[in-house]
């Protein structure tokens, strides 16, 4: 078990790694540049390990896991003694390689230099440090990470096996389930199937086929509800991969194959409805972005429950 972390960035999974990590006994040292950050992330904490509790997915005190927890704005001084460190800043490059040479100068030589990113491969990553590239791994923790299972485990071409096993056995530590990749792509697993999803949802909003609001059902009621409990290849199997087979055939070629993002995204976010932290996005919102947050964990928690985790 790694017993001394540091993540750097203290934003909304900063804030989530270091609980997770916390609550499992390891030290936890979170870094980051501004001092209202770090006093932000100690409220969000406090408030994620009382809402575990009140989900009754935790029973530790606030003040106990908190006391694990080492807030600092010295990225040297957070970083000196850590046996992994992992970064959640910008999906940024040119800020990866920045905050990556830093902590490779300052972290023990044999620290495992992990980054949270959801899509950059860890090979451009760890061309930044090349002196350190075998310790340089990609770890992706879904959003929230005390709530959510698994965890990608991502190496770059020079990543070292022992680097990996080292990944591997903190993430099962800290009780999450790794997905370790053969070999890296960008947007990995996870974001490459959410995306494809994402494409066709907006194709079939743009070409009039039915209401956001339906669409939105389709998947949230329909599709994702059964998929919580078997995966594409095992719905496959239990359909028939021959039958899947023929409507592959027939439904292929209707699906989108837009290579960029389109018009749809470029609208919204020249209004300004980039979202709940804006009020409006897709949906219009007139409460607190945290309650929304919130509402949304609690289904997440409320789901977890009902399957028996």
């Amino acid at each position: 078990m790694v017993s001394d972390v540091a993540v750097v960035g203290a934003g909304v999974m900063g804030h989530g790694l270091a609980v997770q990590f916390a609550r499992h006994g390891a030290r936890v040292s979170m870094v980051d540049h501004r001092q209202s950050n770090l006093d932000r992330a100690l409220e969000q904490m406090r408030a994620a390990v009382e809402f575990l509790n009140d989900e009754g997915l935790a029973d530790e005190s606030a003040e106990s896991v908190l006391d694990r927890i080492d807030p600092t704005l010295d990225t040297a001084e957070g970083v000196a003694g850590a046996e992994l460190v992992i970064e959640t800043v910008s999906e940024d490059l040119d800020v990866k390689h920045e905050v990556f040479g830093n902590v490779a100068a300052a972290a023990p030589d044999d620290a495992v230099l992990a980054s949270n990113t959801s899509g950059i491969p860890p090979s451009d990553i760890a061309a930044g440090v090349p002196e350190a590239a075998d310790r340089v791994v990609v770890c992706h923790w879904w959003n929230p990470p005390y709530l959510l299972p698994l965890v990608e485990v991502v190496p770059g071409e020079a990543t070292s096996e022992e680097t990996v096993e080292r990944a591997t056995a903190f993430v099962e530590a800290v009780d999450r389930d790794p997905i370790v990749l053969n070999r890296e792509v960008p947007g990995f697993v996870w974001n490459r199937i959410q995306f494809a999803v994402v494409r066709e949802c907006v194709h079939l909003l743009e070409e009039g086929v039915a209401s956001l609001e339906d669409i939105d059902a389709a998947v949230r009621d329909g599709y994702a509800l059964r998929t919580a409990v078997v995966g594409p290849f095992e719905t496959m199997d239990l359909a028939g991969v021959d039958l899947f087979e023929t409507i592959a055939d027939d439904l292929y070629p209707e699906l989108s194959d837009a290579d960029e993002a389109g018009d749809l995204f470029d609208e919204y976010v020249s209004d300004g409805r980039t979202g709940v932290d804006a009020g409006e996005g897709f949906y219009e919102y007139d409460e607190d972005p945290d309650e929304v947050v919130e509402r949304r964990n609690r289904r997440v928690a409320a789901l977890r429950r009902a399957l028996g985790e």
